[in-house]
């Protein structure tokens, strides 16, 4: 396959398509991943609290992340890290740098779980984007769950109560947003790429990229915060590998629903650590926003098994003889 055609580095491979979903393994590694991305939300938000900018912290998460997988990507090497999908990785990376960049922020300005909370609207985005750039028909039933999951973000929301801070739930929508276009990308890449390769690539990319806007706001570490940072991107990692094999393993309609978990690891933490009690608002809109993701991810699973069903078959082989 070669990189120079946009439209193959894009397109999903048939035969990758085709392969059997293992719905027990993915669910496994999607709770393992929903555990450490709670716990990395937590450890962000404990070195923001101490002094140090999420954007600093994005970097030196990404940066103890390429640490991590450097054994790998030397036992590896050219071969392991091959690959005809540069562009996509890049434009992955690009994007990703701002979602991470928007996250770290907002989980630093919003208690952690509203932001979270917030982050499960990224299916809407999806939604939106495939209609407006990928000219996808998104029929009236997806369009109403997108809808009805607007209305839970005003149920978290709640404008004019000055409950939740407008700028935190900004960053924390834009950080969804993007992060949306990220997980279309790398579900994508999962296809054809392995879980360690795409994590490899990600501190690759990410660590230079994430380091322009930290420097606008460098300020040197304690050692006792690097320690701190150095363990962000550990389970960060980690979070990142469990994730990408969950959807290795299993269709995203299918583990989805899992994700949810998250929010209730989040919120445990929040209580805990932090003294964030979340309000029955919060969880009420978390659950309206959360089934209607549900329905949206799983009308686009349908929407594309249909899609597959209409593609021609392969022509017979010419009889022996």
């Amino acid at each position: 396959m070669s990189d120079r055609d946009p439209q193959r580095a894009i397109s999903p491979d048939i035969k990758a398509l085709e392969r059997p979903s293992d719905i027990v393994a993915g669910g496994g590694w999607m709770i393992l991943a929903c555990a450490g991305f709670a716990t990395m939300t937590g450890l962000v938000r404990f070195v923001a609290d101490h002094g140090v900018h999420p954007w600093e912290v994005a970097f030196f998460r990404n940066l103890f992340s390429l640490v991590v997988m450097a054994p790998w990507i030397i036992k590896a090497g050219f071969a392991g890290l091959k690959t005809a999908r540069f562009k996509l990785y890049t434009l992955r990376s690009a994007v990703g740098v701002f979602s991470m960049m928007a996250w770290f922020w907002s989980v630093s300005l919003l208690p952690i779980t509203e932001a979270t909370a917030l982050g499960f609207t990224a299916p809407f985005f999806t939604t939106i984007l495939a209609a407006l750039v990928l000219r996808e028909v998104v029929r009236l039933r997806r369009w109403a769950a997108v809808l009805v999951g607007f209305i839970g973000t005003l149920v978290i929301l709640r404008p004019g109560s000055g409950d939740v801070p407008a700028m935190g739930a900004a960053v924390a929508l834009f950080a969804a947003g993007t992060q949306a276009c990220s997980t279309i990308m790398v579900k994508t890449l999962a296809r054809t790429e392995s879980p360690n390769a795409i994590v490899a690539y990600m501190g690759i990319y990410l660590t230079p990229m994430s380091l322009v806007p930290a420097a606008f706001v460098w300020q040197w570490p304690t050692w006792g915060m690097l320690g701190w940072m150095a363990l962000v991107g550990v389970v960060g990692t980690f979070a990142h590998l469990c994730f990408t094999r969950a959807l290795r393993a299993a269709d995203a309609s299918a583990i989805v629903p899992i994700d949810f978990a998250r929010l209730v690891f989040v919120a445990i933490i929040g209580i805990v650590v932090f003294d964030q009690i979340p309000s029955v608002w919060t969880w009420v809109g978390a659950a309206v926003i959360f089934a209607s993701g549900v329905y949206v991810v799983r009308r686009e699973a349908i929407a594309a098994r249909e899609g597959r069903a209409k593609l021609p078959a392969a022509p017979e082989p010419p009889a022996a003889g």
